[in-house]
């Protein structure tokens, strides 16, 4: 059975372009519909844990599928599987992106130009979802510009503190009358060990200890997905230059399976004398907060959901999740990658193209890298 899980989700990391969302659109017809692996309503409680959640997202729920298919080995064999072709090609282009070249940085400043697009996406997106209330609204602004004007790793940290307690003190959700009298069963276990590692992050225990640890908190500390790793580490990892991030970032967009492997690319980074062993402690690191609280919480979900003012929490947390993407794409992505009215244009046309038409992800993918190598060709 593990060799089949490992197969399956395999598959789909080799295929699973666009994202998050599209990787949750295609695990449902994948494993619900076609292998009838769970039931519907099964695979929507996976989702929504995963959306309260730190980590990633859609990585979450393949490992979940794992678990409820054969238990932990399970949800290793479906991590390792639609992790390891996204590993493989991030581990490469970090070894090799400079041997391209001009050619390289042309296509690079092409999926800089996809990157604003698809963030503003998923910024208007969220927004929709997440922000149906005047105070998520108002939490999302203050979000956005407490960390446009302060982006240092422990002002997000204390944005996602705030907004989980103005959520929880806020009139509590209403919700649909279910039994709230079953006892919450969480596997404290995992959760003890999430905590003491988080712990042990913070504390000065080396130079090598600390130049990994930013990986764990991000892992740790990232709501919203693949989407809002990139400030967080970016304020954690101050040694690496912001072309190395943008690039780490771009690429991450470029290639099918989880964003999360953008910690791949940058891990091979940091130790350029021991790329391969940093790619994977880097991959390990800013995987496992998220694997360990989803197995935490996986049995008790239903019971944590019924309570209102957790799900008052979890909704505020979202709306500055919204902030967190929104400060993004001004900072770095925006300015990073706009540099003249023409660009502003074409963002703006294929903004509208994908919000309207809904064309497949790679068709705009591919037209992002042709405008670029049709630009360093002219050029």
């Amino acid at each position: 059975m593990l060799l089949i899980i490992f197969k399956q989700f395999l598959l789909l990391g080799c295929m699973s372009f666009g994202g998050p969302a599209a990787h949750l659109g295609y695990f449902k017809r994948h494993f619900v519909d076609n292998l009838n692996w769970l039931s519907n309503e099964r695979y929507a409680q996976l989702i929504s844990l995963s959306q309260a959640l730190p980590g990633p997202g859609s990585s979450q729920v393949s490992f979940a599928i794992g678990v409820e298919k054969a238990g932990l080995l399970g949800g290793l064999s479906a991590f390792i599987g639609f992790t390891l072709p996204s590993f493989l090609i991030m581990f490469f282009l970090a070894l090799s992106a400079h041997q391209f070249g001009n050619l390289y940085f042309a296509v690079i400043a092409g999926l800089k130009l996809f990157a604003v697009v698809i963030v503003a996406d998923a910024t208007y997106s969220m927004a929709v979802s997440f922000c149906k209330t005047h105070l998520h609204k108002l939490i999302a602004v203050m979000s956005t510009l407490a960390l446009i004007f302060f982006s240092q790793l422990s002002s997000q940290v204390f944005v996602l503190i705030v907004a989980a307690v103005i959520g929880w003190f806020s009139p509590p959700i209403k919700l649909p009358l279910t039994n709230n009298s079953k006892k919450v069963t969480i596997a404290w276990f995992p959760l003890g060990l999430f905590a003491t590692l988080l712990l042990l992050s913070f504390l000065p225990l080396g130079e090598w200890f600390e130049m990994f640890a930013p990986f764990y908190q991000t892992g740790a500390m990232v709501f919203g997905g693949g989407h809002v790793v990139l400030p967080i580490l970016q304020a954690g990892v101050p040694t690496l230059e912001t072309e190395q991030f943008l690039s780490a970032y771009a690429s991450a967009q470029a290639i099918p399976g989880p964003m999360f492997t953008i910690a791949t690319y940058l891990g091979a980074q940091v130790m350029p004398n021991s790329s391969l062993t940093g790619a994977i402690i880097a991959t390990l690191l800013i995987f496992l907060p998220g694997f360990l609280l989803m197995f935490a919480f996986l049995k008790s979900w239903l019971q944590l959901a019924d309570k209102p003012r957790f799900a008052g929490s979890i909704a505020a947390l979202n709306a500055a999740v919204v902030g967190f993407l929104a400060a993004a794409l001004y900072s770095p992505i925006w300015q990073s990658a706009i540099h003249s009215v023409w660009h502003i244009i074409i963002v703006l046309v294929a903004f509208a193209w994908l919000r309207l038409a809904k064309p497949p992800i790679w068709w705009l993918l591919i037209g992002f890298i042709m405008l670029a190598l049709g630009q360093q060709y002219i050029s």
